[in-house]
């Protein structure tokens, strides 16, 4: 069993969606719940998942890290389907961690219940929640919710768009295809003290960062592979849009999965199974050829986009990061395919207690 450390002190922007500087990261978790194993290699219950994850969001509180997002998912291998229900329960057992999705599939839901929900965690919370929104990496929600994948652009436009007016906490006036027009009727509750804090995930297209850069939310790029350099071109593109639409500069964020240990050899040999049974299950999926350990050892190199190894090794990893993309946070994916829940806790633990120190460290702050 992982001992809780004593919380330390976190220092936070003054506006929760404000750039940190070039001397400071954010750190937070990402999480879609995925489904751990029993003994027997039959996979657990979802509802033993969820306990577990609050109990990780719990602990991700007390070691100090900055955030915790859990992403919605409709499918077998992951137990988050309900990200807000969820949230709304670690709000309970946390005091200063922010939470959010990672992410919130807007095409598929209601955008005003999105606010809705989302508004509730915040009061719950005292002013803790965040949402990304994005149009999801899987489809399974389209026919579970009966919508037409032919609509796949119009109903994320449309959406945001809705979102936008309803997040300004004013009554609102909109019209469309995708729903029924809205004709200046508000919307309840609202946020007690600032706008929902809103971010935008992407996969890395131009169409993406402009679109985000054009509402002025903050942007968070999904990083799973090749080399986390390679994004600077759009991480430029959105800070040239921002200026460009006139919006004050938001946070530029990147989510990568990874895992920590007390050893790179340790670190890399707990997550490697895991890894590799979640990555050829999408491969079969997505029409991607097998993997192997190569694709995997690249990935962990310090160019690659795992952050997998020791505390050392991770923080010089995340160090890297900042100096190549300038950006203000960083979100580990710290679940990766059937992972122990107790493997998982003890990289939580690290990466509060001596990844967090050590960035700072070497950044100088």
């Amino acid at each position: 069993m992982t001992n809780t450390p004593a919380p330390r002190s976190v220092a936070v922007p003054e506006s929760p969606t404000a750039p940190v500087g070039p001397g400071r990261i954010l750190l937070g978790l990402n999480t879609f719940g995925d489904v751990g194993e029993n003994p027997d290699g039959s996979p657990q219950p979802h509802a033993r998942v969820l306990r577990h994850l609050l109990e990780e969001a719990q602990l991700a509180d007390a070691v100090g890290l900055h955030a915790f997002g859990v992403g919605e998912h409709h499918r077998k291998d992951y137990a988050v389907s309900a990200p807000e229900v969820f949230l709304a329960a670690a709000a309970a057992r946390t005091t200063r961690i922010r939470l959010g999705s990672a992410v919130t599939v807007l095409s598929s839901d209601d955008p005003i219940r999105v606010f809705q929900r989302f508004s509730t965690v915040d009061a719950i919370s005292n002013g803790r929640a965040e949402v990304m929104l994005g149009r999801g990496s899987f489809i399974e929600s389209f026919p579970l919710f009966g919508l037409d994948l032919a609509d796949y652009e119009v109903l994320f436009e449309e959406k945001l768009e809705l979102f936008d007016k309803v997040r300004a906490q004013r009554p609102v006036h909109w019209e469309g295809r995708t729903r029924p027009a809205v004709s200046g009727l508000s919307v309840y509750p609202p946020l007690e003290r600032h706008l929902l804090p809103t971010w935008i995930g992407v996969g890395g297209t131009p169409e993406s960062v402009l679109r985000c850069a054009q509402y002025g939310y903050p942007i968070i790029f999904a990083i799973i592979g090749g080399q986390p350099r390679t994004f600077r071109p759009l991480v430029d593109l959105y800070r040239e849009a921002m200026a460009k639409y006139g919006h004050p500069m938001q946070q530029v964020a990147t989510h990568s999965p990874g895992h920590v240990a007390d050893t790179d050899e340790q670190a890399r040999e707990e997550l490697f199974p895991h890894w590799l049974k979640l990555r050829n299950k999408l491969g079969v999926e997505r029409g991607w050829g097998p993997a192997g350990r190569g694709e995997f050892d690249a990935l962990c190199a310090p160019e690659g986009a795992l952050y997998v190894g020791s505390p050392e090794t991770v923080a010089r990893k995340i160090v890297q990061l900042k100096q190549n993309l300038g950006v203000d946070r960083f979100d580990l994916k710290y679940s990766n395919g059937p992972l122990p829940h107790s493997t998982m806790m003890r990289s939580i633990e690290l990466m509060g207690t001596a990844v967090a120190p050590r960035v700072a460290e070497l950044l100088g702050t």
